[in-house]
């Protein structure tokens, strides 16, 4: 199972959520994003021929991250470019989530492990602009 969240026309996320399986390669991500996201499985004794990846010379304008949930649960709010609050999903162990644009926010609802993964080099505090967040009561979680 996939969710996209989309605001206007824009991709703001695609959460995989932990039961999603097919045969084979499955590519999330449209081929212009920063971050690449799919989902791979083979069967035993498939073979992926040795390679590694030609320099390519690349612009990355807007950070995109994914995490990887290991353990526990988390809220994830979603705002648009305006920073007005869209909804909200609960990740839970085993999901991936692709943060695309928009802004974020997050509550751990159990105790959390997760592994983030984004584009580097990271340059300090500049790199976000941080803004108030809502109220317990302003909550709409999606499913």
């Amino acid at each position: 199972m996939t969710i996209e969240v989309e605001h206007n026309g824009k991709l703001i996320s695609i959460i995989i959520k932990n039961s999603y399986a097919k045969e084979g390669i499955s590519f999330f991500t449209p081929d212009e994003f920063s971050q690449q996201l799919a989902y791979m499985r083979h069967s035993a004794g498939k073979t992926i021929l040795p390679h590694f990846h030609n320099p390519v010379p690349r612009e990355v304008i807007y950070t995109q991250e994914i995490l990887f949930i290991k353990k526990g649960k988390l809220r994830v709010d979603f705002y648009d470019d305006e920073q007005s609050y869209l909804e909200s999903y609960i990740l839970e162990a085993g999901d991936v989530i692709l943060l695309a644009s928009g802004g974020h926010g997050f509550e751990v609802l159990e105790e959390i492990e997760m592994i983030e993964v984004k584009q580097g080099p990271y340059i300090g505090p500049s790199e976000k602009t941080r803004f108030s967040g809502i109220t317990p009561d302003q909550v709409k979680i999606k499913t």
